[in-house]
């Protein structure tokens, strides 16, 4: 088999061009239908799409935000190197969705917390909220630039355009959109990507595989190499992916996704009732089961193409996250246009992530260090005007970190072990505070500190051994037999025998080795340990004082067997919520609160007499 790149690249034409210059511009419209043509924006409108949007967008956002080219470069290429077992992830999501509907979401909806981290100061202290959202910040600018790096690596081997032009555009678009029109053009924009992700995913799996031969033929092959292994019940933590690592680990690491992360939680409380939210999850679980299912399968196809001459070992190409866009150039590129709605797709996937993140990191910095820090004062107007300016900052710190997600690797790995490693302590502090009545603030703060440092430490002592070769992976068989290196020019020397150490090297420390998919779960369980001990040697927090908001429903729902919780919520008194229904009510004016049911349930005080049973029979 002979592969040219450069003919590859001769293929991509006006045309494909054209179809991806046109999802650019449909982005760029709704941004600027959003940001001119509507309603002058305020703070709420620009953050939270004042919270009038329905299940539609919000579902496909929910999707596109964190599945992203991540998902449509890195899936395709795990399989084809690792083997088809990747696809036990997708039954993660069966357990993460009802969790984050009916165990997380149910908090911040009672909260109507714009920051999701506000919950951390409300729980515990306002350094436990200051530690979180600058987590967040670290973790989300990292995640961006690996998602902006991976298209632009796409990108550049379809067309043959520079990854750092590729980048710029990225950005500028996405910086574009973004801050001219605020959330509700990141929703739309989403949604829209979304479509062309799934639509040409689909279409370049299912014709791919028709033309390698079949769909028996793609599974024949690969059960041939051994890729086609459905489950792995290995228990040892180290083995990279297993089924315990995959449903268990996978869940952890993607209940931190939508459990607790500031662009989700974000996203749920921007719809009108606290049912579209949960029904946004359902469709959003029943999507991204069927995208990661198909991402899977892509790899299997990409095998049962390349499986006599790989495109890595041969040269062709240099990493595996360039499989994908190889193929699709390979057996689709004589279709005028499809490569370029292909194109479209993996930027649709990195502009729906980017402007998710751009939101979410102005909404944290406005709420967490403006409003209750330096500037609690500040006017709507000079919000608002901030909220556009820090999402523009948030833009070009996304383009400079690129040149950093560039060393990291494998860009599946690397997405799910910075989630890992920053996601799982701030899981376990949200979770500490929501299922945990007793941890103080002390507890928290410290679990969350003790956390981030030994996540970091084992994070960065893998990398590290991984650059060094201590640490390798077993990759499935591969074979260069059917090449032909005389008629493709841009074919390496590289010999199989090459890709064998030379001599041994030192053995890492066994906790090196940790598989990543259970950085999320070890990370958590690090804070609610530390925790809980600090907290009973610094004295329990009292449970008569503890606002029930902060609580699960799960605690309300099991507080029969949950010892040490009589009298929960019975003593708390919110002084600031009743300081902001006093001055609400007297900004009322003449309006009277009985006219309407809703101004009267908003600006009546609350009693304080607080019962679990009461809490219990809402729920």
């Amino acid at each position: 088999m002979a592969v040219n790149i450069d003919e590859l690249v001769e293929r991509f034409t006006w045309i494909d061009y054209t179809v991806f210059g046109l999802m650019l511009a449909i982005s760029a419209a709704i941004g600027i239908f959003y940001g001119v043509c509507g309603k002058k924006q305020n703070t709420s409108d620009f953050l939270m799409a004042g919270k009038s949007m329905t299940t539609f967008p919000v579902a496909m956002s929910l999707i596109a935000s964190f599945m992203s080219a991540i998902t449509l470069l890195g899936t395709p290429s795990e399989v084809y190197q690792f083997g088809f077992l990747y696809w036990l992830i997708g039954f993660s999501y069966f357990l993460v969705m009802p969790s984050a509907a009916y165990l997380y979401f149910p908090v911040f909806h009672k909260l109507q917390v714009t920051s999701a981290y506000e919950y951390l100061e409300r729980r515990f202290h306002r350094a436990v909220r200051y530690v979180g959202s600058f987590t967040f910040i670290i973790q989300m600018s990292l995640y961006m630039a690996i998602v902006v790096y991976a298209p632009a690596l796409a990108l550049a081997q379809v067309t043959g355009l520079n990854v750092y032009v590729s980048v710029s555009l990225i950005c500028f678009v996405c910086i574009f959109y973004t801050t001219l029109g605020g959330m509700k053009a990141v929703l739309w924009t989403d949604a829209i990507q979304m479509i062309i992700m799934y639509g040409s995913m689909m279409f370049v799996i299912i014709k791919g595989a028709i033309d390698v031969g079949g769909f028996e033929y793609v599974w024949q092959k690969n059960v041939e190499s051994g890729r086609a292994e459905l489950v792995n019940f290995d228990p040892n933590p180290t083995t990279r992916h297993t089924f315990w690592t995959l449903i268990v680990g996978g869940y952890f690491t993607w209940i931190t996704i939508y459990g607790v992360n500031q662009a989700q939680v974000q996203r749920y409380l921007c719809v009108q009732t606290k049912q579209m939210a949960i029904n946004a999850l359902w469709i959003n679980l029943v999507g991204l089961f069927i995208l990661m299912i198909s991402c899977a399968f892509g790899g299997m196809v990409v095998y049962a193409r390349y499986w006599d001459c790989d495109p890595v070992r041969s040269g062709v190409v240099s990493k595996g996250d360039q499989l994908f866009p190889l193929f699709v150039m390979d057996t689709l590129g004589q279709w005028y246009g499809l490569p370029g709605l292909f194109v479209a797709g993996i930027f649709s996937g990195a502009l729906s992530t980017v402007s998710s993140g751009m939101n979410s990191l102005a909404a944290i910095v406005l709420e967490d260090y403006v409003k209750a820090g330096c500037c609690p004062d500040i006017s709507e107007k000079k919000a608002t005007l901030l909220s556009k300016v820090l999402s523009l900052f948030f833009g070009l710190l996304t383009f400079g970190l690129v040149f950093v997600a560039e060393q990291l690797g494998n860009i599946l790995s690397a997405a799910l072990s910075i989630f890992g490693m920053v996601g799982g302590p701030l899981l376990g502090v949200f979770t500490l505070g929501m299922f945990f009545p007793w941890a103080n603030a002390k507890g928290a703060f410290t679990g969350l500190l003790t956390s981030l440092i030994f996540m970091f430490w084992i994070g960065g002592g893998h990398q590290v051994a991984r650059w060094n070769g201590q640490i390798t992976f077993d990759r499935k068989v591969t074979s260069i037999e059917g090449c032909n290196f005389n008629e493709t020019s841009s074919f390496s020397t590289i010999s199989p025998e090459s890709l064998v150490a030379e001599e041994p090297v030192e053995e890492p420390l066994g906790i090196y080795r940790l598989s990543y998919m259970w950085y999320s779960a070890t990370g958590c369980f690090t804070v609610i340990t530390i925790g809980l001990l600090v907290s009973l040697l610094t004295g329990l927090q009292d449970v008569r004082t503890l606002d029930p908001r902060t609580l699960s429903p799960a605690v309300f729902w099991f507080r029969r067997f949950i010892p040490g919780i009589e009298g929960l919520g019975e003593d708390y008194v919110d002084e600031e919520e009743g300081l902001r229904t006093h001055q609400s009510s007297v900004s009322l004016g003449n309006i009277n609160p009985a006219f309407d049911t809703t101004v009267k349930e908003k600006y009546t005080p609350k009693s304080n007499g607080f019962t679990p049973e009461k809490e219990s029979s809402k729920l």
